[in-house]
């Protein structure tokens, strides 16, 4: 996790945190102790916690409240969002709900996953799964595309009775994402990843300045141009193939000269 709990409080005292909605108002989720990756979810976009690709992000809460993480997604990746709810003992039966965003707050369709788990009465947990669709490296502005950038994942209960209100859950989120290599590859790119502050931080490289950043978060191998993928080599694998059967066509058409008995024009 790069942004602790204290650089999102100092951020809010800056001012720089906008007031969440009444739905996004829940108290914070509790931290556990004794574990390197996130141990506290976000309960908002603003304060949402940071997790990158293959990690295990823990969150202690209750019954009620929305869970917010955030994690990067590159173009040509199709990202896959498990969480898995562990209930409280005599609860009623819940249904959980799973939800992905983009880095312009649009909500993100599932091509397949259960995205909301209704848990019978007395069930231990509820295990949710989202597979988003490929990022692309760039779109058109009316497309509702997933585009490069942080995604965010909002876990919460929904139709919840009021005897399960405030009863202590565990929450579990692991983010994985398949490389879909040149297939998905498009023309064009984004300037800058829709990233939180990506233009606040461009503006301070361009004054030399520092400035406060919302996010610093990124696939570990950093962004990609968006102009390279594996289909440059297989464009260039394509041409020489097609020029060896050219001269190959060219060389069993052409014959061996002058058929015989033919006289030579004067």
């Amino acid at each position: 996790m790069r942004i602790t709990s204290v650089v999102s409080a100092t951020l809010l005292a800056l001012g720089l945190a906008a007031a969440p909605a009444a739905a996004d108002s829940s108290p914070s989720a509790s931290p556990s102790e004794g574990s390197s990756a996130p141990t506290r979810a976000g309960t908002s976009f603003r304060t949402a916690t940071e997790v990158d690709q293959g990690e295990k992000a823990t969150a202690s809460a209750s019954t009620g409240d929305y869970l917010y993480w955030s994690f990067p997604a590159d173009a040509g990746q199709r990202p896959t969002v498990k969480a898995t709810v562990k209930l409280p003992k005599g609860h009623t039966g819940q249904t959980w709900q799973i939800d992905v965003y983009d880095g312009l707050r649009r909500r993100q369709a599932c091509q397949y996953g259960a995205q909301t788990r209704t848990a019978a009465a007395g069930a231990a947990s509820a295990e949710l799964a989202c597979v988003l669709r490929t990022v692309r490296a760039w779109s058109e502005p009316w497309a509702n595309d997933p585009l490069p950038g942080t995604y965010y994942v909002r876990l919460t209960a929904v139709g919840l009775k009021t005897a399960d209100l405030g009863l202590p859950v565990g929450a579990e989120l692991r983010v994985d994402s398949k490389d879909m290599g040149g297939a998905a590859a498009v023309d064009g790119s984004l300037a800058e990843p829709l990233v939180p502050g990506v233009a606040v931080k461009s503006a301070a490289d361009k004054e030399d300045s520092s400035s406060a950043v919302l996010s610093s978060i990124e696939p570990d191998d950093g962004w990609s141009s968006g102009w390279w993928s594996d289909r440059w080599v297989w464009t260039a694998i394509g041409g020489m193939l097609a020029a060896l059967a050219g001269i190959g066509g060219y060389a069993l058409t052409r014959g061996a000269g002058r058929p015989p008995g033919v006289p030579p024009q004067a």
